[in-house]
């Protein structure tokens, strides 16, 4: 009897795996980093929407803030939206269209509320709402 091959080199079969295998590691990582990827910026302004719940205050500046993080985050999640050259009605459709679930009315108000003396909607609403729209966008 002859005796019986060694384990190298390896069957054509076990290349084969081993290639699949190679490759699917590689597009696996690929998936996982761009996943990651994409979030990173929600998480980015779910922290920068907390610091500013924290010091909430009902005047023009704050509501300012807000904003700019909204445009900033609308930046980041699709640039070819152009969010941060927005303002007014067509910032509050942007803000609607990607988020359709949102109160128009709250929206305008919060928009507005940055250049409004008087702001029609509480620090704490626009904080929900802001919230809302991370999560959802």
């Amino acid at each position: 009897m002859p005796e019986p091959g060694g384990f190298w080199p390896p069957a054509p079969g076990w290349w084969i795996l081993a290639v699949i295998v190679v490759v699917a590691l590689v597009a696996l990582t690929w998936l996982v980093q761009r996943w990651i990827a994409r979030g990173r910026w929600r998480r980015q302004a779910r922290r920068e929407l907390d610091a500013l719940r924290a010091r909430a205050e009902a005047d023009n500046r704050w509501f300012a803030e807000l904003n700019a993080l909204l445009k900033r985050a609308a930046r980041s999640r699709d640039p070819s939206l152009h969010p941060d050259a927005l303002s007014g009605d067509d910032w509050v459709e942007l803000l609607r269209q990607t988020v359709p679930q949102l109160s128009d009315v709250e929206v305008r108000a919060l928009v507005q509320a940055a250049w409004h003396p008087a702001p029609d909607i509480t620090p704490s609403r626009a904080a929900a709402l802001a919230d809302t729209w991370l999560r959802r966008a």
